[in-house]
């Protein structure tokens, strides 16, 4: 399976999600965000964490008219998979891959911590490796993790099955404690929490692997 993480100016969990990937066995490609494409026979898309063009305007919103963002929507639309991690979900909200926004936090304040998640679905190549209803560990570090949207759309993400994480204690405000949201074909995943720092013991724990070694065995077994 061949993952290609992009890198923006103020990305700084770019090594950590290839990373994360690597060890799940993937072989990684690390991607400028000046780039006009992607290289030939990507399977995943990592858009990582960070604070993307120092956050202006909205954060991600820069990001999201970059040149490599137009690939990276060209490659959602044709049923590539993407991973979009705290900025990175910021970023596919801005692009439109994914509905939504995110909010500055209900607090108005930076959260950064240890947080627990339910796993809402497993009916995707990212959750099913988890049980439904499990609750995991993994860290939050965001200003603007607060998803909105309007009561339609919650309402379409719950009755298509399509929100992947909740929080177990809302720690922003988000809409229904979603902490991150499938696309309508279940092969985008936008996340607040960071899995990537969580995916081995010595971070303090792994609940986050799973995540990467069931996507890098799901798609190297499709």
């Amino acid at each position: 399976m061949h993952a290609a993480v992009i890198v923006f100016p103020g990305s700084n969990c770019d090594r950590d999600l290839a990373l994360a990937f690597e060890r799940a066995g993937a072989r990684v490609s690390m991607i400028w965000h000046k780039d006009t494409a992607l290289p030939e026979g990507i399977d995943m898309v990592g858009v990582p964490g960070g604070f993307s063009y120092g956050d202006y305007l909205r954060c991600g919103a820069i990001a999201a008219k970059s040149p490599i963002c137009h690939s990276v929507v060209a490659h959602a639309e044709r049923g590539g998979y993407v991973l979009g991690v705290c900025n990175g979900f910021q970023i596919l909200t801005e692009t439109g891959i994914l509905p939504g926004a995110l909010l500055r936090n209900a607090g108005l304040k930076y959260v950064c911590k240890a947080v627990q998640l339910t796993v809402v679905t497993t009916q995707s190549a990212f959750t099913r490796r988890y049980e439904a209803g499990q609750t995991i560990t993994v860290p939050i570090a965001h200003h603007d993790g607060n998803y909105f949207a309007d009561p339609a759309t919650l309402d379409r993400l719950e009755a298509e099955d399509r929100i992947a994480f909740s929080y177990v204690n809302n720690p922003n405000g988000s809409a229904r404690d979603i902490a991150g949201i499938l696309s309508q074909n279940r092969r985008v995943l936008g996340m607040m929490p960071h899995p990537e720092r969580m995916a081995e013991p010595l971070h303090g724990g792994s609940d986050g692997a799973l995540l990467f070694t069931g996507l890098v065995q799901d798609l190297a077994e499709a």
